[in-house]
């Protein structure tokens, strides 16, 4: 009997084949689907890894499992698997992009080693984002951790990136895109390019503008109120403004319903995880749960 909160067969169906073959020289690896229930169940509690229930087999298995094949990109082969997926829904390509901060746990906090913070200014010189370091970082609230999603048109996740908690969301935008590969039935290229972009005025920058109209990408993102100002002092050499879709913008709420669904996963709505990529691996396990069946 499947639990609440467990995989259900036609989820499982679609998950099983791209799993490592379950038998190894030393002996057979616990079965595949009862880790993955058990790491489903420590994220949707949160709870230690220790407490999680035997039905489930050794934590140590469920923990060693979520690392192992978040290193060889297990997770991100279903997700990827799980997007073109055929459930009578499509992938719609009036994506939407935005952030939510998670605080960051104490016990989070320990795995940073000697000599990141002299190489932080170089990785952002570099324009190397913070997915190659920790993301754990310092705002309002204390340690936190960023999320930047962006989702199709149902409100599914497409690409997420993590970033320090005091980051800025325009930085991260076109990585954002960069990361969206959804693969068609049958070859060719995955296809990266949305038909519509919807962004909040945090993305309200005119560099941004410039370079999504040069990748062809129709944006509908409001104008800031200094950016207005700005433009009416200038009088006629101040420009038009940059066209602005208010019915189509209101479909922009698929992306908070969407960091809504993540944050009732506890582990995800407080990071507990030292490992960034450890805990991006966790968000892209429950993002390819949302396709899913």
């Amino acid at each position: 009997m499947v639990r609440r909160g467990e995989l259900t067969d036609a989820a499982w169906a679609v998950i099983a084949p791209l799993l490592p073959e379950a038998g190894v020289r030393s002996g057979r690896w616990r079965d595949h689907r009862q880790v993955i229930d058990g790491i489903l169940w420590k994220l949707r509690t949160g709870a230690p890894w220790r407490d999680v229930p035997e039905r489930y087999g050794p934590w140590k298995t469920c923990h060693e499992r979520l690392r192992r094949w978040t290193a060889d990109g297990t997770w991100d082969r279903i997700l990827a698997a799980a997007q073109v997926h055929d459930d009578g829904q499509p992938v719609q390509w009036v994506v939407s992009v935005d952030s939510s901060i998670v605080r960051a746990h104490q016990h989070s906090a320990g795995a940073r080693k000697k000599g990141i913070h002299r190489c932080r200014a170089r990785r952002r010189a570099a324009g190397v984002g913070a997915q190659d370091g920790e993301a754990i970082g310092r705002s309002r609230g204390g340690l936190s951790t960023k999320i930047h999603l962006a989702v199709d048109g149902r409100g599914r996740p497409l690409s997420i990136l993590l970033t320090e908690g005091q980051a800025g969301d325009n930085p991260q935008l076109l990585a954002l895109l960069d990361h969206i590969a959804v693969n068609a039935p049958g070859p060719g290229a995955p296809r990266k390019r949305p038909d519509v972009l919807i962004a909040d005025k945090g993305y309200a920058h005119d560099s941004t503008r410039r370079v999504l109209r040069r990748r062809g990408i129709r944006h509908v993102i409001p104008e800031r109120s200094d950016q207005i100002a700005r433009r009416a002092a200038k009088g006629s050499r101040g420009g038009r403004a940059p066209s602005f879709d208010k019915v189509l913008y209101r479909q922009r709420n698929v992306v908070e319903r969407c960091f809504n669904r993540f944050k009732h996963w506890r582990d995800l709505a407080t990071r507990y995880a030292k490992r960034a990529a450890i805990y991006h691996a966790s968000l892209v396990l429950i993002a390819a749960i949302m396709w899913l069946p």
